[in-house]
């Protein structure tokens, strides 16, 4: 049998439409891209054109309901509230998926073990988890990634030393907007995660699912298979193991040294700028 990739879908539907991709006999003529319609095809060409142009950024959209999204973004306008903790979006799906938060409801659900999700695409992930499959890998170290997003952080992280956004509260630099954003509620002091079971709110999403496991055995712990210790997010899980294997999967791009954490693997390039400096 013929393997096109080895993508993994959460349902039949998504598998449909992804295989339709692999499918697709219409290319753009001036990016090579290709679709499985003559639609798709045309809205897409509207990006290489300006009849859905944003007059603030200069992106092309393909259509004019994705550019009037788009625009929200320079606007700020979220139309879109929740009842319970009136957070707001700029898309109704964003919406949908935030209210789960809330309800603890977990539609999409893992067919190889116990685990669901509030969203099909944390279903796809999850997927690779089983397969092992890890296309993205980094073109400076030997490390791996299960999602082309994970790649992009762990490059503008790791190896480049770019901040280009800027908080206007304060004047500090980041590196990416999730981080900007994340910041900034230290200046405002908004507290979106409120806990459903107690009044406690969190700046952090990772801060409520820490209280919701703690403080009212909501969740599953996450158990090294060396030691049993138990943690509250993967990547600490993931630290951990690396240091039973002796595993360094951070290369410093200067010298020869290895490092457990990308943060490790920060601190240390530091080493290399006063060398430079000097």
């Amino acid at each position: 049998m013929y393997v096109i990739c080895t993508g993994s879908c959460c349902n039949d539907g998504s598998l449909t439409a992804h295989t339709k991709r692999h499918a697709g006999k219409h290319s753009c003529s001036q990016c090579g891209k290709c679709f499985s319609s003559q639609s798709g095809l045309r809205n897409h060409a509207n990006t290489h054109t300006d009849k859905y142009k944003c007059t603030e950024c200069g992106r092309c959209c393909e259509s004019s309901a994705i550019l009037e999204l788009h625009k929200r973004s320079h606007s700020g306008e979220k139309p879109f509230e929740c009842r319970i903790c009136s957070k707001h979006f700029t898309k109704s799906v964003n919406l949908v998926r935030h209210s789960r938060i809330h309800s603890g409801d977990k539609p999409y659900k893992c067919k190889m073990c116990d685990k669901a999700f509030r969203v099909s695409f944390h279903l796809n992930r999850h997927m690779r988890v089983h397969t092992g499959d890890k296309p993205y890998k980094c073109s400076l170290c030997d490390k791996s990634f299960i999602q082309f997003g994970n790649l992009q952080s762990h490059e503008r992280h790791v190896h480049s030393s770019s901040k280009p956004y800027l908080c206007f509260y304060c004047g500090k630099f980041f590196k990416t907007t999730v981080e900007l954003k994340r910041h900034i509620r230290i200046h405002t002091g908004a507290k979106p995660y409120s806990c459903r079971h107690c009044s406690y709110c969190f700046m952090q999403l990772d801060q409520l699912k820490t209280h919701l496991l703690k403080s009212h055995n909501e969740g599953t712990w996450l158990i090294c298979h060396i030691c049993q210790k138990k943690f509250i997010h993967s990547g600490d899980l993931k630290t951990h193991v690396c240091r039973h294997e002796g595993v360094k999967p951070y290369v410093c791009s200067k010298c020869p040294n290895r490092f457990y954490r990308a943060t490790e693997l920060k601190r240390h390039l530091l080493v290399h700028l006063d060398d430079i400096m000097t």
